[in-house]
This record gives C-alpha cells, sequence and structure tokens, in this order.
C-alpha cells in the first residue's frame, strides 16, 4: 500500500468517527487522559500542517491561532481562546487532505529539509508514512476516551 494511500485510509477513519461527536464528547475533561478529544483532533491537524507544508507555497491554510491551541505542549486548560467547532476542524482536515493528495509523486521522492523528531525520516514519502502512523495512533486513542465517556 503506497504512503498515500495509508494516509487516505486513516484521515477518512478519522472523519467518519467524529462526524458525529457532540459538544460534551469533544470537550469533555476525564481524569484518565491529559486532553480533549477537540484537542487530539486539532492537534492532528495541526502536526500535519506544521510538517507537511513548511516552507511550502502550500502551507499556512490554517488559522494561525491553532498554534497556541493544539501544539504537542499546550493543554486544554492552557487555552485562552476559543477553540473552533467540530465543522470547522472537519473543513480543514478535508482541505488538508486535499492539499496533500495535490503533491505530485517528485514531492514525495524530495528529501525533507529538517529534523523530524520521530524516528529516521528522510524523504517527504517517509514522512507521510510517519503522519499516517500517527494519524491511526490518535484515532485509537480517541476511540478509547470516547468509550470512556461513554462509560461514565
Amino acid at each position: 500500500m503506497s504512503a498515500l494511500k495509508q494516509f487516505n485510509l486513516a484521515r477518512t477513519s478519522l472523519l467518519s468517527f467524529i462526524q458525529d461527536l457532540d459538544k460534551e464528547t469533544l470537550d469533555y475533561q476525564s481524569n484518565y487522559f491529559d486532553n480533549t478529544i477537540r484537542w487530539h483532533i486539532g492537534n492532528t491537524l495541526f502536526i500535519d500542517e506544521k510538517l507537511l507544508f513548511v516552507n511550502q507555497n502550500k502551507s499556512q491554510k490554517i488559522p494561525k491561532e491553532y498554534a497556541e491551541l493544539f501544539s504537542s505542549d499546550i493543554k486544554v486548560t492552557d487555552w485562552s481562546i476559543t477553540p473552533p467547532s467540530l465543522e470547522q476542524l472537519q473543513e480543514h482536515l478535508i482541505t488538508q487532505q486535499e492539499r496533500i493528495n495535490s503533491y505530485d509523486e517528485l514531492f514525495w521522492k524530495s528529501n525533507v529539509k529538517f529534523k523530524v523528531p520521530y524516528g529516521h525520516i528522510e524523504t517527504h514519502e517517509d514522512l507521510l508514512i510517519m503522519l499516517a502512523y500517527r494519524e491511526a495512533e490518535q484515532i485509537g486513542k480517541i476511540k478509547m476516551m470516547k468509550q470512556v465517556i461513554d462509560a461514565k
């Protein structure tokens, strides 16, 4: 399976799972998890944007405030601005997926020009494989969080 297919499978799975979540579920802060489901959705979007669109003419397609909300070192308890709605996050995830799919084969074979903190990443295709894996992990965590919320 190609890296792009792996990514699209993970992204489509995420979009399908989150489409019917309600606000209470999105923002429920469990004692078992550091952040909320909304934060994990936003973090997925933010990290993919940050790593795949750095120094690209297709970057900066998400609001700059997302860094204040969804960076990996931020917790929901740190938020001082209103987060985006689920609908806004979904729209950004769909648009981002389209932009990722618009890259040509040459881009995927080109070398990443920065050090990636997750393993041995050389090409943008390697980076996409890592991000697809990370996105699948996020989906698993979001599903687990929903199970905890539903059990309360």
